[in-house]
């Protein structure tokens, strides 16, 4: 992954070409999308609506598989997932982060998840664990940003601590955030070390560091007897609406892309040419033109494919979605995309899960974090990669208690270490 001095020395290259974009620009731009969020929640629900929908979000559970969509409303829903998102940029901002692909994908995978699991509540225990630990290791902070960021994947552990295992509330309260704060103050450390085990092929790393360590501490709950079951909070109906309103969104990333890009689609053939591999950052290699154009794209290709499969677009899909734009500045595009996809959608098929069911539906769309296995090897392994994660992720969520949100994260990082490792075999072995 290029560091953040590296992304501006090539950014200084391209400017060359007049494809440069300030830092403020792009900070501006991924602010606009998020008061874009705030703004339009007041088309569907009233500013009363909308607070009391909060309340519900910020007191729920959260953990695998809560709707904030179905817990408070669509208006509350989206000022939430705008929220977080204005908060995640000014916790760059004040750490003087380049916003590369890195710092894009954080930010708007936190608003990606503020659909399903992140709230106003829950984030904070994890901001400050990764603050003590950068203190105590005597960092700056700014070093662990995208760590605290994706770190509140487990952020539904805060929750569920506070409001879900039937504690005095000031006791949860407190026992949740403490919960929290050993979380993220052991992430960064683990997260480095984990990316090796699965060779730089699964994009959520943190995903798979946030399942360990979530198993971690749910193993000591269940040791108390405060085990819990996942649950399953949808909502449904909401298709053609939000169809029209992802897709404004989606063709305006395109048309901002085309127009800082120097109003073409020049370079998208290069970015597709890249693996994707250890979250490749299209930012600093690309330009962040058509990295947004990807993003727009992705995000069309990934909410085609729910509505093919007559999936619901709900809090979780649309999670699902954004997270996959969000990454379409680091690592995804259609061509290491698409496998995943039929590889998931091959194994629902021919399984016992239906494709549109909310598991085989969120498999195929955060399963995409192993889109580098079909960008390295070809879409035939990238289909396998999809077929295995399939089965792996269906079984891994017992495990932390679906108290990580990234669980197809932390199958992927599983799938990734064992199918990456045999290929590599086979290769070795041909020559």
């Amino acid at each position: 992954m290029y560091s953040i001095a590296s992304s501006k020395k090539m950014e200084r290259f391209r400017a060359e070409d007049g494809t440069y974009t300030t830092n403020t620009v792009k900070y501006s731009i991924i602010l606009f999308y998020a008061i874009f969020l705030i703004i339009t929640s007041l088309y569907f629900n009233s500013i009363e609506e909308i607070i009391e929908g909060l309340i519900k979000i910020n007191m729920a559970p959260s953990i695998l598989v809560t709707d904030y969509i179905a817990v408070g409303n669509i208006g509350a829903t989206l000022v939430n997932a705008g929220l977080l998102m204005v908060i995640s940029l000014i916790v760059a901002k004040i750490n003087n982060a380049d916003m590369n692909g890195p710092i894009v994908a954080a930010v708007v995978t936190v608003g990606a998840f503020a659909f399903l699991g992140k709230n106003l509540y829950n984030i904070w225990a994890i901001f400050l664990g990764v603050y003590l630990y950068a203190t105590i290791k005597k960092e700056k902070f700014s070093k662990f940003i995208t760590v605290a960021l994706f770190g509140t994947a487990l952020g539904p552990m805060v929750s569920q601590i506070t409001f879900g295992i039937e504690l005095p509330l000031m006791y949860g309260i407190v026992l949740g955030n403490l919960f929290g704060i050993v979380a993220g103050f052991i992430m960064p450390s683990l997260a480095s070390h984990f990316s090796k085990f699965h060779h730089g092929f699964n994009l959520y790393n943190m995903g798979f560091t946030a399942g360990i360590t979530g198993t971690l501490l749910m193993s000591l709950l269940r040791a108390y007897g405060k085990n819990h079951e996942t649950v399953a909070i949808l909502s449904e109906g909401n298709n053609l609406i939000f169809t029209i309103y992802f897709s404004i969104m989606f063709l305006s990333m395109i048309g901002i892309g085309y127009l800082l890009n120097n109003k073409s689609f020049s370079g998208y053939r290069i970015l597709m040419g890249r693996s994707g591999r250890a979250g490749t950052d299209f930012i600093a290699l690309d330009g962040f033109g058509i990295s947004m154009v990807n993003m727009g794209l992705i995000g069309f290709l990934s909410m085609a494919y729910v509505l093919l499969v007559r999936g619901q677009l709900n809090g979780p899909n649309i999670g699902g979605v954004l997270t996959i734009v969000a990454f379409g500045a680091m690592g995804k595009h259609p061509k290491n995309i698409i496998p995943i996809f039929l590889g998931v959608f091959i194994a629902s098929a021919t399984q016992i899960w239906n494709v549109n069911a909310t598991g085989p539906m969120l498999a195929a769309l955060f399963g995409t974090t192993l889109a580098p296995i079909a960008g390295e090897y070809g879409w035939k392994v990238g289909i396998i990669a999809g077929f295995m994660h399939m089965i792996m992720v269906m079984n891994t969520g017992y495990l932390h208690g679906g108290m990580n949100l990234y669980n197809n994260g932390f199958a992927g990082g599983i799938v990734a270490a064992i199918l990456v490792t045999f290929v590599n075999a086979l290769k070795k072995e041909e020559i």
